[in-house]
């Protein structure tokens, strides 16, 4: 195996050279993986490895039915890190020094050094793929923005969104809610008024009302926030902020058109609005999906992203992305807080990357989500449930219920069968009354026993 790995990259690296030497130009097609296999003398699955490794780092790119091209001879680069501690005198100066280790001898150190951990249990448990260097990362703090090569990961699937970052311009946090409690942080002062969507993303509300905020919904239609209400609000209450999430939006499972998108941020620019875009579906979304980001140039837009979505509700990792000097605020608040994300957790998601395995997995996990939307529309249509906007490609769909029909009854009659709903007041600010509706995971949607309760429980 592990001489399938050098060989791999061994094919990697040489094409990387015939790539960055001229030898082989931008938009050439490269030989297909059995003729590569052929000239080589490997196996398929080692230059598809060699392939998979070169698509993440960005020189090639690849062309369904066509085969792999080359992309770019310079793929995106870090910019130089320029932070420089002077003293570690405050309380984020010392923790940033603890993280960074930019002095020789440390005295003033919180921790051991990783070499006294290096036969720890754990490192029973890490797969060493990286270099020798990689073994003191599982036991020090890490940086403070995060693990290094993932940040440039991100800024490469950044660039395919059409959103402009360096990975100075990201931050890393344990998952998007995180990296929400953030932002709240740096902006929200008691009794400060904050725009939220509704139905919207409860945690949010939660936030904010644990900061004593004052949460002022706008709704959220078909296409995106009503953006009269928008401006009423605005004009009425003078905000600074609004949490959107304009695509695969959670609880309804709409995504906000482009004609919108261009108004909401015409309005922002108005009014001086930040806009803060949660994007947790981005990488199961086709590559031309529109992001305020990628309109707004991360002016006024600050972007989160995350992989617990997509890998693991248990594997908390997602980032911001925001101007240079919103994350250098950030960073501190975050050092302050929680210290810094997990260098372990990231480094899993870098190598996945890398080594082409999350791209091969979002492509089985868009074609399953894919049809499993197509079932639950049909399975919930099929038993009278008539009114369902199809999933714009999240996890969810948004099930309006019949007139007269009491939703947190119902759900506490669901429950005592060992059916768990998720009701539409729970998505709604408390001084709001939307619609009776129900939030609908596609995956469990076509069961049967779920199908049978609603049938006889809504549409006797």
């Amino acid at each position: 195996m592990a001489n399938e790995v050098s060989r791999a990259q061994h094919i990697a690296d040489t094409l990387i050279h015939q790539i960055e030497s001229g030898q082989l130009m931008p938009g050439s097609r490269l030989p297909s993986i059995r003729v590569a296999a052929e000239s080589h003398g490997v196996s398929k699955n080692t230059v598809t490895d060699a392939y998979d490794r070169l698509v993440a780092t960005g020189y090639i790119s690849p062309r369904r039915g066509s085969g792999f091209y080359v992309q770019a001879a310079n793929p995106t680069q870090p910019v130089p890190y320029s932070e420089h501690v002077t003293e570690a005198l405050d309380l984020v100066s010392l923790l940033r020094e603890q993280l960074n280790q930019h002095y020789e001898i440390r005295a003033g150190d919180g921790r051991l050094p990783a070499t006294w951990m290096e036969s720890s249990e754990i490192g029973r448990y890490l797969k060493r793929t990286g270099s020798a260097s990689d073994l003191a990362d599982d036991f020090e703090y890490g940086r403070p923005q995060g693990l290094q090569a993932l940040r440039e990961d991100i800024a490469r699937a950044l660039t395919d969104r059409a959103i402009s970052a360096s990975p100075d311009q990201i931050l890393m946090t344990f998952g998007a809610n995180h990296a929400l409690d953030l932002i709240v942080r740096h902006f929200v002062q008691p009794n400060d008024p904050v725009l939220v969507e509704t139905p919207g993303y409860y945690p949010m509300f939660g936030k904010l009302k644990l900061q004593k905020a004052n949460v002022i919904g706008v709704k959220r239609e078909s296409d995106g926030p009503d953006l009269e209400m928008l401006e009423e609000k605005i004009r009425r209450f003078r905000p600074k902020l609004f949490f959107v999430q304009p695509m695969a939006h959670n609880p309804t499972g709409t995504s906000t058109s482009l004609q919108k998108m261009h108004r909401l941020l015409t309005i922002a620019e108005r009014y001086d609005l930040v806009l803060i875009e949660d994007d947790p579906f981005a990488d199961i979304l086709p590559k031309a999906t529109p992001h305020l980001a990628s309109l707004d140039a991360l002016n006024r837009v600050i972007y989160v992203g995350t992989f617990s979505k997509t890998l693991s509700a248990s594997l908390r990792c997602g980032y911001i992305a925001a101007n240079s000097a919103l994350i250098t605020s950030l960073t501190d608040i975050k050092m302050l807080t929680v210290v810094n994300s997990s260098s372990t957790t990231e480094r899993i998601v870098h190598e996945m990357i890398v080594k082409g395995r999350y791209r091969r997995h979002l492509k089985r996990l868009r074609d399953r989500v894919a049809n499993a939307s197509v079932d639950a529309v049909s399975a919930l249509r099929g038993i009278g449930l008539d009114n369902i906007e199809s999933s714009a490609g999240g996890y969810y769909l948004w099930c309006p219920l019949p007139p007269g029909v009491d939703v947190m009854a119902l759900s506490r009659r669901a429950a005592g069968e060992g059916i768990f709903l998720a009701p539409s007041q729970l998505f709604e600010l408390a001084d709001q009354n939307g619609e009776s509706a129900l939030r609908i995971n596609i995956a469990h949607a076509n069961n049967h026993k779920l199908l049978r309760f609603l049938q006889a429980a809504v549409l006797k």
